[in-house]
């Protein structure tokens, strides 16, 4: 390779990193900085060797298709891009078909398919795939509603209660949405045929760290990148999305994120509202639970009292579908290490978090809190539905 094309492949390289194509697959990455090695060049890469060097483990040529599996999806990220930010590049990186290495040729020479979407198996649709939809409805439908609502007597009295009251006091706001990892399983195919939510894999970081203990599930399990939303939180959203814009003192200084997105530094330099399941608080579990009277189970279906050890456990997660569930909502308001402040509006499941956000955000359960301005409040409320519809909560410890 002259010295013009091995500029060009830097160069290539470089703007497709730089991009974010690549996502947060930790095996991808490695597999494009294998395949990018200028010092590679010259040399047959074979399968066996990809496996090897990038995976760090032997290839079983029986069946395991792995290592084209990952090469695929690094081909799709790059036609992604050179269909989308990188359009305008005059080179463009290829992996040529049957060879293991990154090449550099003409835009005008390569054509570009255009991305297809992944297939989504039907099956999902009434778990997850309800959830996403949900989602992308009730994004729009709640900032409409938050930026359309004028103050008001109501809000304003709510906003100025204990909880809410140094909620937007000289900080933007930072609503947290609590959020879930899904990945694929191609059953060793090349497309995902399901998708897998797992309680201990939680990023594309954990997947692959998941995949290296177990290399026999390596071209089976992948990355795709997709969070997804329980029903219960992006309708409990709904509900606060107007008080929090009160409290902020416009909906300019609110930014909403999921737990997947948040960073230590996003805490420290905002007062937060997190919204969701009390399994999917990740950062804020620490912080949370650190100062709480309670912790969580090891299912995250129950809050055990440390004092008492009397657990708490929801019922919602094993309830039939339309039938009688129970579940449990917290509520706490603290300060942070900063001065920022903290609410937590969380359940176990669905009907715990819809309840809680119904009862931060009414004037009378929040004078039966009986809080003061400024000190800690935390709350449990034991929850009785129907369903995904709360019917009611009763109060069976607050304080800390």
């Amino acid at each position: 390779m002259n010295g013009d094309r091995v500029e060009a492949l830097a160069r290539q390289v470089a703007r497709v990193r730089e991009s974010g194509m690549l996502g947060r697959s930790h095996g991808l990455s490695r597999l494009f900085d294998y395949l990018a090695d200028p010092a590679r060049d010259g040399r047959i890469l074979r399968e066996a060797d990809v496996a090897q060097d990038v995976f760090g483990r032997e290839l079983d040529l029986s069946g395991d298709a792995s290592v084209r599996v990952y090469v695929h999806r690094l081909r799709r990220k790059l036609e992604a891009f050179y269909a989308g930010p990188g359009a305008d590049e005059p080179q463009r990186l290829v992996i040529p078909v049957g060879e293991y290495r990154l090449d550099v040729a003409d835009a005008a020479e390569v054509a570009v398919a255009a991305p297809l979407p992944t297939p989504r198996p039907r099956w999902l649709w009434p778990a997850v795939g309800a959830a996403a939809l949900l989602v992308a409805a009730n994004i729009g439908a709640w900032w409409l509603v938050a930026r359309d609502a004028g103050p008001s007597r109501e809000l304003a009295r709510i906003a100025a209660t204990p909880l809410w009251a140094d909620i937007g006091r000289g900080r933007p706001v930072l609503v947290v949405v609590g959020d879930y990892y899904i990945f694929g399983d191609t059953d060793y195919e090349l497309e995902p045929k399901r998708m897998i939510r797992a309680f201990e894999i939680n990023s594309p970081a954990d997947l692959d760290a998941y995949l290296m203990d177990n290399p026999k599930l390596q071209g089976r399990y992948v990355d795709l990148d997709t969070y997804y939303t329980p029903v219960g939180a992006t309708l409990a959203l709904r509900e606060i999305m107007p008080l929090v814009r009160q409290a902020a003192g416009g909906i300019d200084r609110v930014r909403v994120i999921t737990t997947s997105r948040l960073t230590p530094d996003m805490m420290k330099s905002s007062d937060v509202v997190y919204v969701g399941y009390l399994s999917a608080m990740r950062l804020l579990q620490d912080p949370v639970f650190d100062r709480s009277r309670f912790k969580i189970g090891a299912t995250y279906d129950e809050l055990i009292e440390r004092k008492t050890g009397k657990a708490y456990v929801s019922g919602a997660g094993a309830a039939p579908g339309d039938g009688p569930n129970r579940d449990y909502g917290y509520l706490a308001a603290f300060k942070g290490p900063n001065g920022n402040h903290f609410v937590i509006i969380a359940g176990n499941r669905d009907i715990g978090v819809m309840q809680t956000a119904e009862i931060a955000t009414d004037a009378r359960s929040l004078a039966a809190l009986h809080a003061r301005s400024g000190q800690p409040v935390e709350a449990l409320y034991e929850v009785d539905g129907m369903g995904r519809t709360n019917l009611g909560a009763k109060p069976v410890a607050a304080g800390r």
